[in-house]
C-alpha cells in the first residue's frame, strides 16, 4: 500500500509552507522541512456510493470578483466558465446543472476510462476532496495509480493560501510538462495535467495560458464535471457532450466539418470549470478513501462568508453551506462499520455550521404560533439579534455578537440544526469513535457547542483557536470581528468549561501596518496563552482580498522574517515546560501503527492529540486490572529504565498483573504513562488495551490531569537515547 495518510496537522500544514511546533519539535528541523516542502501525497481508492443530483447553475456564484455586498447577497449568475482554448471557441456550460445531465453522464459506460494519479497539497479539506474526486472518476471507469509514470491522466490539487504554496504546484508541473514532451517524442499520447482546488480557482485562464502547462482546471465546485472536461482534452467528446449542459455555448466548428471526427477534433484542447456554487457540498458522494483506515476526514460544510482581509478563501470556496444533517450521520455509520475510530469534521468556518434543509418543519414545531420561540431557542441567535455597528475599515454594517465578537453577515439560525447538536448527533452515534473539527472561528464557540466537548467522552479535548494576532489594532485591519481583550476572555472561558483543554492556534507576522508594538502583543499572547500546537506564518499578499485592495504591505520582508522567528521563540518559551508536566501522567491513546524510527515502538495520538510513542509489548486486555496500580510504570520506574528501547525488554521481564495478555493493533486503544517528553513525542509505557468508555469510567475524563507517581522517579527527558527520542517523528 504506497497511500500513507496524512495522520499529523504537521504534515499537512507544511504543503502551506508553514512552521508547525508542538512538545519541544527542532525548530532548525521543522523549517528545514518547511523550506524543502514536503513530497506529494497520492490517495487510492476503494469503494464509493452513486452521485445524485447536482445543483443547478441558477444558485452558482457569477464568476469575477466579487464585492462584500454581491459575494453576500446578489443571486447566483448564469455565467459559463467551462471553455475550449485551442482557437475553436467555447465547447462546455458552466457544469452539470440539470437532471439531464446527471442521466447522460450515468450513461456514460464504466469500462476502460483510464488510469488516473492525484496530488495533494495544502489543507485537511483538499485531502478530503481528492477522495470525493476519486470517487467521482471511479464511476466513470477510472482506475487509480499511486505512480504517475503509468497514469492516463494526473491531477493536482491544490492549496493557494500562500505564494509559497503555490510556487511549489508551478514546480511541479514543469515536471509534467517535460514529462508529456518527452511522452510526444516517442509517439505516445501525453498525459493530461490538470490543476484542481483552490489554485485552480484563484488562477485559472493563467493556468492555462502558462506554455501548455495545464490541459484542465476545475474549481473547488466542479469536481462532478471532471470525466467531461476530461473527454474533452482527449478529443474524445462530441458535440452531444456541450448540449448535455443546462445553458451551455455551442462550440463553433470548422465549416466543412460534418462528422463526429471533425467534432472531436475541434473540441480538442483545454478546458476549464471553475463555477462556484451556492449549494454543492458532495453530500451524496462517498469518499473512496484508503483502505482499512482508522481515521477518516468527513466534510460538513464548504465556503466562508467571514470576509477577513488576508484570506482568498471567500473567492476560491464561495459562500458557506451546509450538508444535511443526516447524510452527515448516515456516512458516520458507515464510517464506524468500517472499523474507523476517529473522524475530523471539515470546514473552512466548521463551528458556524446551520443544516437549513429542515428549517421550516423544525420552526413549525418548535412554535406554532411563530419563528419567535424557536430563535430564543437557538444558540447561535444571538449573531442575527446583535446590535449594529460600523466598521472604520469595511464601511459596511456589522453584526455585534456579545462578549467582543462581531459577524460580517447575519447568518440565517433559526431552525436550523446548529453546530452544537450536530457534534453531539456525531458523538452520539458511535461513543467509541473519536470526533475532532477543524478549523473553527473564535465567534462561533457557543456555550452549547463547549458543553458538547466537555460532557461527550469521544469529543476531543483539543480546541483550534485561530488568534491570527495579539493586538487588537491588527485584529481591526484584519477584520477578524474581535479584540485582544475578547480572545482572551473566551480562552479563560473554554479552560473553566474544559479544564484539560489543548490549544492550537494560527499567528500572521509583518500583517499590513504592523508595528513593533502590535509585534509585541503577539509575542505577550504566545507567552500568555500557552498553546500546545501553533501553526505560524510571515504574512503572503493575495489577490482579490480585502487587504490586496485596500491596505498596503508595508511590512519589509525581512522584518516579517525577524518577528515570525521570535513569533517561534516565544511560542518555545513555555513549551518544553508543558511537556514536561506531562511527565507522569496516563492518557488514553488511539494506535496508529509502528512508529516511523523503529518497528519495536508503536505510535499513536492522545486524545489532546499530542503524539506518543511506546514500546510493542504484550499488555493486558482489560486497563481495569491495572489501573489503580500503575505496575509497569512504577517497576520500569523503580529500576531506572532511561530509554523506550530498555523499557521494552525490562517490562517483558518483569511480568504484568493477571489477565490474557495481546498485542496491541492499529485501531486499539491503549493506557499508556508518560515517562519522558523530548522532540515532538511523548515517551510512554503501555499499560494496558482499553475503550473510551473504560478508561473514562476509571479516570472521569480521556484526558486526565493528575500525575500518578512523583516526577522525580520518572526518566528525565534529557537522559532518554536519541534515536528513541526521535522515535514517530
Amino acid at each position: 500500500m504506497l497511500y500513507r495518510a496524512p495522520q499529523r496537522l504537521a504534515d499537512l500544514h507544511r504543503a502551506n509552507a508553514c512552521i508547525f511546533l508542538h512538545c519541544g519539535a527542532s525548530l532548525g528541523t521543522l523549517a528545514a522541512q518547511a523550506e524543502q516542502g514536503p513530497a506529494p501525497e497520492t490517495l487510492s481508492s476503494s469503494t464509493s456510493r452513486q452521485t445524485l443530483s447536482t445543483p443547478t447553475p441558477d444558485n452558482r456564484l457569477a464568476e469575477g470578483i466579487p464585492g462584500l455586498k454581491e459575494f453576500l447577497r446578489r443571486p447566483a449568475g448564469a455565467n459559463s466558465a467551462s471553455t475550449s482554448l485551442d482557437g475553436a471557441g467555447p465547447t462546455a456550460a458552466a457544469g452539470p446543472g440539470s437532471a439531464a445531465a446527471a442521466a447522460a453522464a450515468a450513461a456514460v459506460p464504466l469500462a476502460g476510462a483510464g488510469t488516473v494519479h492525484i496530488e495533494s497539497y495544502g489543507c485537511q479539506m483538499n485531502f478530503n476532496d481528492s477522495e470525493v474526486v476519486l470517487s467521482v472518476l471511479a464511476q466513470k471507469g477510472y482506475v487509480h495509480t499511486p505512480d504517475p509514470a503509468n497514469a492516463d491522466v494526473v491531477l493536482l490539487n491544490t492549496c493557494a493560501i500562500r505564494e509559497n504554496a503555490e510556487s511549489k504546484v508551478w514546480q511541479r508541473l514543469g515536471y509534467y510538462k517535460n514529462a508529456k514532451a518527452a511522452a510526444r517524442r516517442r509517439g505516445t499520447r501525453p498525459v493530461v495535467v490538470g490543476v484542481l482546488g483552490c489554485m485552480a480557482e484563484r488562477l485559472r485562464h493563467r493556468l492555462l495560458e502558462s506554455d501548455k502547462l495545464v490541459d484542465l482546471v476545475a474549481g473547488p465546485d466542479a469536481y462532478r464535471d471532471l470525466p467531461r472536461l476530461i473527454r474533452l482534452v482527449q478529443g474524445e467528446g462530441s458535440l452531444g457532450d456541450a448540449e448535455e449542459y443546462e445553458g451551455a455555448p455551442q462550440p463553433q466548428q470548422p465549416a466543412s466539418s460534418s462528422s463526429s471526427s471533425s467534432r472531436r477534433s475541434a473540441q480538442h484542447g483545454p478546458a476549464i470549470n471553475v463555477q462556484l456554487s451556492a449549494e454543492e457540498t458532495y453530500a451524496d458522494i462517498v469518499p473512496l478513501r484508503q483502505p482499512n483506515s482508522r481515521s477518516a476526514f468527513l466534510s460538513i460544510m464548504r465556503g466562508c462568508n467571514n470576509m477577513c482581509a488576508f484570506c482568498i478563501v471567500p473567492y476560491t470556496r464561495g459562500r458557506e453551506r451546509s450538508r444535511p444533517l443526516q447524510s452527515i450521520l448516515d456516512e458516520v455509520r458507515m464510517l464506524s462499520g468500517q472499523g474507523v475510530r476517529e473522524v475530523t469534521l471539515l470546514g473552512q468556518n466548521v463551528n458556524s455550521y446551520a443544516d437549513l434543509s429542515q428549517a421550516q418543519q423544525r420552526l413549525a414545531a418548535a412554535a406554532p404560533g411563530g419563528a419567535g420561540a424557536a430563535s430564543a431557542c437557538d444558540p447561535f441567535a444571538v449573531y442575527a439579534k446583535g446590535c449594529l455597528g460600523s466598521s472604520s475599515l469595511a464601511k459596511v454594517a456589522l453584526t455585534v455578537c456579545p462578549e467582543g465578537f462581531r459577524s460580517v453577515y447575519k447568518p440565517r439560525r433559526d431552525g436550523t440544526v446548529s453546530f452544537a447538536e450536530l457534534l453531539d448527533r456525531v458523538a452520539a452515534a458511535d461513543p467509541e469513535m473519536r470526533v475532532r473539527f477543524t478549523s473553527p472561528h473564535p465567534k462561533d464557540f457557543s456555550d452549547e457547542v463547549l458543553q458538547v466537548i466537555a460532557s461527550r467522552p469521544n469529543v476531543c479535548k483539543q480546541l483550534h483557536m485561530p488568534a491570527q494576532s495579539g493586538s487588537s489594532a491588527v485584529l481591526e485591519r484584519m477584520r477578524r470581528g474581535y479584540s485582544r481583550e475578547a480572545y482572551d476572555a473566551l480562552v479563560a472561558h473554554v479552560r473553566e468549561a474544559i479544564p484539560a483543554v489543548a490549544l492550537s492556534t494560527d499567528i500572521i507576522s509583518g500583517f499590513c501596518g504592523e508595528s513593533e508594538e502590535d509585534h509585541a502583543a503577539t509575542l505577550d499572547l504566545m507567552r500568555r496563552t500557552g498553546f500546545d500546537q501553533a501553526f505560524m506564518f510571515a504574512y503572503s499578499d493575495r489577490e482579490k482580498t480585502y487587504a490586496a485592495k485596500h491596505l498596503q504591505d508595508d511590512v519589509p520582508e525581512e522584518v516579517k522574517g525577524r518577528r515570525l522567528a521570535e513569533v517561534i521563540a516565544a511560542f518555545r518559551e513555555g513549551l518544553h515546560q508543558r511537556c514536561q508536566q506531562e511527565v507522569g501522567r496516563r492518557h488514553l491513546v488511539l494506535v496508529e501503527g509502528s512508529s516511523r524510527r523503529s518497528e519495536a515502538d508503536l505510535t499513536g495520538r492522545t486524545d489532546t492529540f499530542k503524539r506518543a510513542v511506546f514500546p510493542d509489548l504484550p499488555v493486558p486486555a482489560s486497563y481495569a486490572a491495572v489501573a489503580s496500580a500503575g505496575l509497569l510504570a512504577r517497576q520500569l520506574a523503580a529500576a531506572g529504565v532511561t530509554a523506550v528501547g530498555e523499557a521494552a525488554a525490562a517490562a517483558a521481564a518483569a511480568g504484568t498483573p493477571a489477565g490474557p495478555l495481546v498485542r496491541l493493533q492499529p485501531g486499539d486503544y491503549v493506557a499508556v504513562e508518560v515517562i519522558g517528553a523530548t522532540g515532538g513525542s511523548l515517551l510512554a509505557v503501555p499499560l494496558a488495551r482499553t475503550s473510551i468508555a473504560e478508561f473514562v469510567a476509571m479516570h472521569g475524563t480521556p484526558a486526565p490531569l493528575e500525575v500518578w507517581g512523583p516526577a522525580s522517579q520518572s526518566p528525565q527527558a534529557g537522559s532518554l537515547e536519541p534515536a528513541a527520542a526521535m522515535a514517530g517523528l
